[in-house]
């Protein structure tokens, strides 16, 4: 990764814009400290890469905004930095940084809810899923029995298809707007550059790079 050193006040250059460290500030102020550490040398370190962490959560909102304009979409109003609280399975799931961008930035909402809309689902696939997965759709009189979904269940044991098609539906869709989500952050932000200081947490080129998503 390419490191440089921007005007004084900067973070990152963004395809060829400034990104200001106010920005970074701001969210460093709201989200408070976690676990912290007592021996001064290991305060600094994880200090310093909150700054890394917090960088990449407020470059992921900048590249949302701007794509958003690109696709003529409206994120609602922030005024002032505010993250959510964030799902542990979200954190499992997505890393920690996108759980973040997407609790943070309400562009990253829009666009990931954007991509979900656009995702081409086949009704194979739908029905596919639910083929495969026949545990995840026992009545609840078959669960209550212990019935074995795999050996000696009956259809009447089964919740319908066509009572189940659309949520089945919306969690295709939506875990494939996850993986575009990741897709597009990926190629986006192989158009920055980072000030030293606000290089991504797991960068080895800094001395406290650990790899954490």
């Amino acid at each position: 990764m390419t490191h440089v050193h921007p005007p004084d006040g900067a973070a990152a250059v963004v395809h060829g814009e400034i990104l200001a460290e106010e920005r970074v500030d701001a969210l460093l102020e709201a989200v408070p400290a976690r676990d912290r550490e007592t021996r001064p040398d290991a305060l600094a370190r994880a200090e310093r890469q909150r700054r890394r962490w917090a960088t990449q959560v407020v470059v992921a909102d900048e590249l949302a905004r701007r794509a958003c304009t690109e696709r003529g979409l409206e994120p609602s109003a922030q005024a002032a930095p505010h993250v959510l609280a964030v799902d542990e399975a979200d954190v499992a799931d997505l890393g920690s940084i996108v759980a973040v961008v997407l609790a943070y930035s309400p562009a990253a909402r829009t666009l990931l809810a954007q991509l979900a809309d656009e995702q081409d689902l086949p009704e194979a696939a739908v029905r596919d899923y639910y083929d495969r997965n026949r545990d995840r759709f026992l009545t609840q009189d078959a669960l209550r029995r212990g019935v074995d979904p795999f050996g000696g269940a009956a259809p009447a044991d089964f919740l319908p298809y066509a009572d189940v098609r659309e949520g089945i539906a919306h969690g295709l869709r939506q875990a494939a707007g996850r993986r575009a989500f990741f897709a597009w952050l990926d190629r986006a932000r192989a158009g920055v550059v980072y000030a030293v200081g606000h290089e991504h947490p797991g960068d080895p080129s800094h001395p406290d790079h650990e790899h954490r998503h």
